[in-house]
């Protein structure tokens, strides 16, 4: 455990500390809310979070998937810059065996145990601290417990759920409820039964759902009732456009997905309404995010981020754009919006603002405190990323810089540099570059000087590369990918859909 200095940590403000929930979603695209423009998930205690304080409309992850963005919000650092680059597990270096032009680079497998992270910071001024749900940040001597958090309910090295959505869960550090418990209602409720103990001090209580990441499960009951939703919407004769190098989903019609969505908001309004019956709802900072876009391509295909261009694992904004709410007492004003840039690095230096703790600038050295633009205010503000892998979902290695109107991403298999004006082209369709060459240049030296002040790592060429067999295997995407999807997800919108044996293996 690291020891911080009493000294650095002692209140900034004399009133009593808000407690503090944090609720991380997995896999939720921000276009997945119906506050987001919806019309077919229904996300009411979600939604009445994010009217509860101020709506961030420009709001990111720090990584296009999930173990570096879960690292940057516990180390207010870039994944880069810790080194933790891809989700952890994925093949790096010379055992990446997909014939592709480059090679990822290799990247940490744990929290690294010097970092002091915000549970270890909020425990250290006087907070008690609980986790429930995915960590994905490691296991053995990095787990949760072992990064500042005193109550762990479910946090391993799995990056999902590893019995699946209900119970049993085949979870080590979970024990199972009756056989068909749901997972995301557990979890809250474990939540508030932390949060309900009786103690002096103010609680950081962190709930991280695996919903809404794959195996895709639900109910009957959820399914017939989102099956019929789709049906009498209009049921869509395609689902699926090629991008690049992925199949892609362009419609939200899937009824297991749906239904997991409607889970994942009962169980907030579990937490939001516990709150409120212990008397806690306004003396309690509550924060909902996720940690990467939501699942249009690879995995189990089941969203659509429309008009957001891409998905989870891809480096346009459909892959990092995220829901962005903060709810703080006494601090946003309800239904409030803010322009200002912001992702997951900066939620460390708010919250040790916002509880009148000293700021940490050697450890949150990528984060900006928010609370200015909690207050109203705007500032300038650039953004970077740093995915030198390539996505399952169909991403390609690169770095991105957000800066004003104009985001530019750089690929590492030729060198090209795409920019894109996402003010007026939200959906990323017009590569601007050839009529900005001066913007590009700015904001490429810009990029450039960024990865090296972070210790970036570059991706190399593969020198078992096999360009005509990646021809071969783009080509299949769509002879192949791009029919069996279809007729797949067709087929869970018919009236005889027939499941594994258990609904709670609806679709593995």
């Amino acid at each position: 455990m690291k020891l911080l200095s009493t000294i650095c940590l002692l209140p900034i403000l004399a009133a009593a500390k808000p407690n503090i929930v944090f609720i991380l979603a997995d896999d939720l695209g921000i276009k997945d809310l119906s506050c987001e423009g919806s019309t077919f998930h229904e996300t009411p205690h979600i939604d009445a979070l994010a009217k509860s304080g101020m709506r961030f409309t420009n709001g990111y992850s720090a990584c296009q998937v999930c173990s570096p963005s879960r690292a940057a919000i516990m180390s207010g650092q870039y994944p880069a810059r810790i080194q933790i680059t891809d989700w952890i597990g994925a093949a790096s270096g010379t055992k990446w065996n997909r014939n592709d032009r480059v090679l990822p680079t290799e990247y940490l497998h744990n929290l690294p145990s010097d970092i002091i992270t915000v549970a270890e910071a909020l425990k250290d001024g006087g907070y008690r601290t609980f986790f429930a749900g995915k960590w994905h940040l490691g296991g053995e001597r990095s787990k949760p417990e072992h990064h500042g958090f005193e109550v762990n309910k479910g946090g391993h090295h799995r990056g999902s759920p590893p019995g699946g959505f209900f119970s049993p869960y085949k979870n080590p550090d979970l024990t199972d409820g009756p056989p068909g418990e749901s997972l995301p209602i557990r979890l809250a409720n474990e939540t508030i039964d932390y949060i309900k103990q009786d103690s002096e001090k103010p609680f950081f209580a962190f709930l991280s759902f695996y919903s809404v990441h794959g195996p895709i499960q639900t109910t009957p009951e959820l399914w017939e009732k989102y099956r019929k939703k789709a049906t009498k919407a209009g049921l869509a004769q395609e689902r699926f456009k090629v991008d690049r190098t992925k199949s892609v989903r362009q419609v939200q019609d899937c009824p297991i997905y749906a239904g997991m969505m409607e889970s994942m908001d009962d169980a907030v309004g579990i937490v939001l309404n516990g709150l409120k019956k212990a008397g806690l709802d306004e003396n309690t900072i509550v924060i909902f995010t996720s940690d990467n876009g939501g699942v249009s391509s690879g995995d189990a295909f089941a969203t659509s981020c429309l008009p957001l261009r891409g998905g989870k694992g891809r480096q346009w904004e459909g892959g990092i754009r995220q829901p962005f709410y903060i709810s703080a007492p006494g601090v946003t004003m309800p239904g409030s919006t803010s322009e200002q840039f912001a992702t997951g690095t900066d939620f460390y230096p708010t919250l040790l603002e916002l509880a009148g703790l000293k700021q940490l600038p050697d450890q949150h050295v990528d984060g900006r405190s928010l609370v200015p633009a909690l207050r109203g205010e705007k500032s300038d503000r650039t953004l970077y990323w740093h995915y030198p892998h390539y996505g399952n979902q169909g991403g390609e290695p690169s770095s991105i810089i957000r800066k004003g109107d104009f985001k530019l991403i750089r690929y590492y298999e030729d060198g090209r540099e795409e920019l894109y004006n996402v003010s007026k082209d939200i959906g990323e369709v017009s590569d601007v570059s050839k009529r900005h060459s001066n913007i590009v240049t700015r904001l490429s030296t810009e990029l450039t000087a960024h990865l090296t002040e972070v210790g970036a790592k570059i991706p190399q060429p593969d020198p078992r590369f096999d360009p005509e067999k990646k021809k071969k295997q783009l080509e299949q995407v769509t002879s192949r990918e791009k029919p069996r999807l279809e007729k797949q997800h067709a087929n869970f919108l018919k009236p005889d859909f027939k499941p594994n044996k258990t609904w709670w293996g609806s679709k593995d």
